[in-house]
């Protein structure tokens, strides 16, 4: 764990701090902050449940910046244009996920053995995130940035590592007695020892040009993951047909460091 932290903490220092040798290139660059609610689609509950996304919808927290090609952190004036430089931008980012999940749906609700030992389970997963992706804008990034217009929509595909710790417990005693748990998370279904992994991202979303120096973005995004144990949990069973995801809804503030 130690070394994928260690990995985690050196592409990040890089990317915030490269910002000399990129001017060089042309490239100007912005930071950011996110903050907004999310949504775990994980074995707590029944995955397509409305209530249970609802009810067990954490937070989310990111730190970004970006590479806009568009215009020169050197002169202060517009890159030499291309498509690729008009329409893309690079984004890194440390992102911190955390939730409390509870058992919900017709199952849990049943006045059962089975129901109570859902309704006696508790759990939390936490995640911690960085990795880089690439965004497109439909729309012109100069005329937007020169305010021809307000909005300017985007969509993004990304790459994240992803270091996860979950936790649990039961009202009726230890999770590592089979008799505490539901049937489908017995014989090896709960794994709370936390661990690395990596995860898919897309999203799409829109910028508002706040300001010369400052935009606010609004974003939904869904990560999904290379493991079934974000939440702790694996069931053995036919409707677990995939790996844990999340849906982050986020709003932040961007501000140009080129101005």
């Amino acid at each position: 764990m130690i070394k994928f932290r260690a990995l985690y903490l050196l592409i990040f220092l890089c990317a915030f701090t490269s910002h000399r040798g990129y001017a060089q290139l042309g490239i100007s660059h912005e930071i950011g902050a996110l903050i907004g609610p999310t949504s775990f689609f994980t074995d707590y509950g029944e995955r397509w449940n409305v209530k249970n996304n609802l009810e067990n919808a954490g937070l989310g927290i990111g730190l970004v910046h970006y590479m806009n090609f568009a215009s020169s952190r050197k002169c202060n004036c517009y890159s030499t244009k291309n498509f690729f430089s008009d329409h893309f931008k690079i984004r890194s980012e440390l992102d911190y996920f955390f939730s409390d999940l509870e058992h919900y749906g017709p199952v849990a609700k049943e006045d059962t053995d089975g129901g109570r030992l859902l309704r006696a389970m508790h759990g939390k997963s936490q995640l911690l995130e960085i990795g880089a992706a690439l965004e497109y804008y439909p729309l012109s990034i100069r005329d937007y940035t020169s305010f021809g217009f307000r909005f300017a929509p985007f969509i993004s595909a990304g790459f994240h590592f992803v270091y996860y710790k979950p936790s649990a417990y039961s009202d009726f005693g230890p999770l590592t007695n089979d008799k505490n748990l539901f049937r489908t998370f017995q014989n090896g279904g709960v794994n709370l020892e936390g661990g690395s992994t990596w995860s898919i991202q897309g999203s799409m979303g829109t910028r508002y040009r706040l300001s010369i120096v400052s935009d606010i973005v609004v974003e939904a995004r869904w990560n999904y993951y290379d493991t079934d144990w974000i939440d702790g949990l694996n069931i053995t069973a036919p409707q677990n047909k995939f790996n844990d995801f999340i849906f982050w809804f986020n709003v932040g503030y961007i501000y140009y460091l080129n101005y």
